[in-house]
């Protein structure tokens, strides 16, 4: 990675950020960990598994190495127990922003979850809390159901949210009905709400990385097969003595399904292994999707 990829125009005036997405192995904190060495920065989470503690390896949270040659923030401050929103992240966010030793640091935002991203450039309008009892119940409605059905389901109850949301899967289809059920108002009209990003004075570089499908498809093999080697078992030990209900986000993490269902004798080894790398994968073509319709005015790298 040459030096030239961190020379930045920008405005010296004005605050400055560096927003670093991309699908799940693609090399993102590689990046964000030079352009922050590069540019006097600091590293911010922005990923809805890497706020986790516990899940150190399985969500590829940075390592010892790397928290040791910068800064990095929003990494494992919320108990597994909790549930991390967008909302939750972006108040976390914005007192980050407030305090005044890093006022004069560049952001570096790296993360694979789009509705952060999309958060901080286009605002986030802050809809009333849903009670988690509506939320367990929509995901027990949702959970069994296939692509079609999800689709079928969120064209009848919300028409107007189906039209945004053509393809749902189940996390987004629990908070599409969820929202509509708890408000009495789509997601899609509270998302038309006046809006203003967080980083609406900040000078702003935003890059996707995009690497060839065959690279990315053998990567995310041998970095789960490292998990497995440096203690992915142990976190996933860890978090089921803790007795979470299987709804909560932290138990959807790639790796903690498969692992269990191994160590509980449901199938072997193996066969976890190619459920996570298949997980895996199939989640890289959702946010290839996503980011490309979301963030096609970005600059992609290959």
């Amino acid at each position: 990675m040459g030096a030239s990829e961190t020379n930045i125009d920008r405005d010296q005036n004005a605050n400055f950020a560096v927003l670093i997405a991309g699908p799940t192995a693609s090399g993102k904190s590689e990046l964000a960990l030079k352009m922050a060495k590069d540019l006097n920065g600091v590293i911010i989470n922005t990923d809805s598994m890497q706020v986790y503690s516990v899940l150190d390896v399985l969500s590829a949270r940075p390592q010892s190495n790397e928290l040791a040659q910068v800064e990095h923030y929003l990494y494992g401050f919320l108990s597994p127990t909790e549930r991390c929103s967008t909302g939750v992240w972006l108040r976390a966010v914005a007192k980050l922003l407030a305090r005044d030793e890093l006022k004069s640091k560049n952001k570096i935002f790296v993360g694979g979850t789009g509705l952060y991203f999309k958060a901080l450039t286009d605002g986030f309008i802050e809809i009333p809390d849903i009670s988690s009892q509506l939320i367990e119940e929509t995901e027990a409605l949702v959970a069994p159901l296939s692509r079609q059905q999800r689709i079928d389901l969120l064209s009848k109850r919300d028409p107007e949210m189906a039209k945004t949301l053509l393809e749902p899967d189940q996390q987004r289809l629990v908070r599409a009905l969820s929202v509509l059920a708890g408000t009495g108002r789509s997601l899609a009209n509270w998302q038309k709400d006046e809006q203003q990003g967080l980083l609406g004075s900040y000078d702003l570089k935003k890059i996707v990385l995009n690497p060839d499908r065959e690279i990315l498809n053998e990567r995310i093999k041998k970095r789960f097969l490292t998990m497995l080697e440096k203690g992915g078992v142990e976190e996933v030990k860890e978090i089921s003595s803790l007795d979470i209900d299987q709804s909560m986000p932290a138990m959807k993490a790639i790796g903690v399904r498969e692992i269990s269902g191994w160590l509980a004798g449901d199938f072997s080894r193996e066969e976890a292994i190619e459920k996570a790398i298949i997980a895996s994968r199939q989640y890289a073509k959702r946010q290839r999707t996503w980011f490309r319709r979301q963030m096609e005015n970005w600059e992609w790298r290959h």
